[in-house]
């Protein structure tokens, strides 16, 4: 290994650790409670060290935001194994994988769709375009359903999106708060929330929620504000 690659690792290194450590203190003591100093502290590097690799916490916030969103994303192999499930069972197989998150990766979870204080990602418009696309791709499939008859046509295919994610991320809250009753299968009632939810859409009255309501540009504040706004 050449000098430029070992200097090259031994920053990615580095970084890995800064963004380890920025996570765990996020979510413990809560965004606006932390600082660049206090992240230094932690992995044992000056404050003028952690500049060098990100220019402020809201940086760090956005690096760690990025990722939480691929890894919610997932792998492109597994979202190409849903393409021959029928629309229903692709937007019922895909918003699962939104309570899955909270579940495999919480500190996430709970930094991204919970903690009030963090940055809203707008700022960095161009850097989760993905995430846009992410949420507008779920959005068609539920367009989907619509057109197969699986979902109604009365009710707009964005405010269908938001009401279920919703209630997914209501479960995921109440799971990780620990405001479950004891002995409650969180999973087992997330899976019936979401079920009962995608039926309970077919006899929905007209929604009081409009379109406009849902604020495309930051996925996520689009899915949290149903819950803490």
């Amino acid at each position: 290994m050449g000098i430029k690659e070992r200097q090259e690792r031994d920053r990615e290194a580095v970084q890995r650790a800064i963004l380890d450590a920025a996570r765990d203190l996020f979510v413990r003591d809560g965004f606006e409670q932390v600082s660049i100093r206090k992240i230094a502290e932690l992995v044992e590097y000056s404050p003028a060290a952690i500049y060098g690799y990100f220019p402020s916490k809201d940086d760090i916030f956005y690096a760690l935001a990025e990722e939480g969103f691929r890894l919610l994303h997932g792998d492109p192999a597994d979202l190409a194994a849903v393409a021959p499930l029928r629309p229903i069972d692709r937007v019922r197989t895909l918003l699962w994988r939104l309570y899955a998150f909270s579940v495999d990766h919480p500190q996430y979870f709970a930094l991204m769709f919970v903690d009030r204080s963090v940055p809203r990602i707008r700022r960095e418009y161009e850097r989760f375009a993905f995430a846009r696309e992410m949420k507008q791709s779920l959005i068609s499939h539920v367009r989907e359903a619509v057109a197969a008859g699986d979902l109604p046509a009365s009710v707009a295919p964005d405010i269908m999106f938001r009401i279920v994610s919703s209630a997914l991320i209501g479960v995921a809250v109440m799971r990780l708060s620990d405001r479950l009753p004891p002995g409650e299968d969180a999973e087992a009632l997330a899976r019936d929330v979401l079920d009962v939810t995608l039926a309970g859409l077919r006899a929905a009255p007209p929604t009081r929620t409009s379109s406009a309501d849902c604020v495309l540009d930051d996925p996520t504040r689009s899915l949290l504000d149903a819950q803490v706004s």
